[in-house]
């Protein structure tokens, strides 16, 4: 589009139109759980294994015989033996590419691909929070099917409690507030820190006298509204690593704000409680996650990024494009890989569960789930060990 001067002197020229240089529109995606502190390393993972899975052994706890000496028993004393496991972890990769024709420049005066270049840092970081959100749900899945249906052949007991024993995997490691509020109501007995008591109350069923100084907390604005309401988040921030965290009961909890949904489906919940456990009431979820809980160690892929230059396409006027790759091992503590070891998992299998050896989505599971489980299967032999905790509410 094209305008006529009226400057004196100038009348006669035809100028372009003037319009303002290209900006960018900030990113309004959810916030990120990736560069947060639940994300960490291991050092036992071999990023350099052949096929797309490697393994991670460690010895277990001993259960020690004490025997009783004796003066007049010749008989041997009973040794104390110990045992080994390990767990499965796999490996993805992931791509990213544009396109631009080569002629366009000449219209534009833009470069077709600078803008996805400029951008790659928050493409892959955008990946790398859904793959984190996609592990926490199918662990959420696992270990609801162990206390809602049906797991190793046992009837599920339903999630954690003060008192059940940690090493029983028919409870599993959740727990659920039922038509509970994280936040209740203040009344003549609930004030203060105690209308959050469901959150104070399922860290310590969890981890009962192993509970550690402080765990993050990923909440939904809605819930970050309650604790604001009820006056519980705490004055002071708590920076970690270049992070700047609220807190709520005197940095007990770091607060992950984000919108990005962390609920299972209302299908999802019903499929789990078909099974002929203890049924789950709380038609939300929450995170209460450790330090480091989930184990992500980036891979060497080759030829990250590939230029390619096609000069036939467009009537000799040529095409050029970019793409962008990377992987990681993206594993939760404490679990096993049980899906397909035959291909780089999506988010979509991250969630996914096994049912008779066969991999499929959550819904799909014909079986009541009596021969079902997640994707994430505990293999640690105490659920102290473990560092995701889900918390159903309404």
């Amino acid at each position: 589009m094209t305008v006529r001067t009226n400057v004196a002197g100038a009348d006669t020229y035809v100028l372009q139109e003037a319009i303002s240089a290209y900006s960018d529109e900030a990113y309004t995606s959810a916030r990120k759980l990736s560069g947060s502190g639940i994300v960490g390393s291991n050092p036992n993972i071999d990023k350099n294994t052949e096929t797309y899975i490697g393994q991670v052994r460690w010895f277990k706890p001993l259960n020690p015989t004490v025997n009783i000496a004796s003066l007049t028993d010749a008989a041997a004393g009973t040794k104390t033996t110990f045992t080994s496991d390990y767990l499965t972890y796999i490996k993805t990769v992931r791509t990213h590419g544009a396109e631009k024709v080569n002629m366009q420049a000449v219209v534009t005066q833009k470069d077709g691909l600078a803008k996805v270049g400029r951008d790659f840092a928050e493409t892959r970081a955008q990946d790398e929070h859904n793959a984190i959100l996609a592990v926490l749900k199918g662990v959420a899945i696992s270990e609801a099917i162990n206390g809602a249906a049906i797991g190793a052949g046992t009837t599920g007991l339903g999630g954690q409690t003060f008192d059940n024993d940690p090493t029983d995997k028919r409870y599993g490691f959740y727990v659920d507030l039922g038509a509970a509020a994280p936040v209740v109501a203040a009344d003549a007995v609930k004030q203060g820190a105690a209308r959050a008591e469901g959150f104070l109350n399922a860290f310590g069923m969890a981890f009962k006298d192993y509970e550690p100084p402080f765990a993050y907390l990923i909440t939904s604005p809605a819930v970050m509204a309650s604790l604001r309401s009820a006056n519980l988040v705490d004055q002071t921030t708590v920076t970690d690593g270049n992070i700047e965290f609220s807190t709520i009961f005197n940095g007990k909890f770091r607060l992950i704000q984000t919108r990005a949904a962390q609920s299972l489906s209302s299908a999802e919940l019903t499929k789990i409680n078909t099974g002929a456990g203890v049924n789950i009431t709380g038609t939300k979820t929450s995170f209460i996650v450790l330090p480091g809980a989930i184990a992500m160690e980036g891979l060497d892929v080759p030829d990250t990024v590939e230029i390619t230059r096609d000069g036939n396409t467009y009537k000799g006027g040529g095409s050029t494009s970019i793409w962008y790759r990377w992987g990681y091992v993206m594993h939760p503590a404490g679990y096993n890989w049980a899906g397909s070891p035959d291909a780089f998992p999506s988010d979509a299998n991250y969630q996914a569960v096994v049912e008779s050896g066969t991999q499929k989505v959550l819904t799909a599971a014909t079986d009541i789930l009596a021969a079902t489980t997640g994707v994430w299967v505990r293999k640690s032999s105490s659920a102290l060990s473990l560092g995701i905790l889900p918390v159903f509410h309404s």
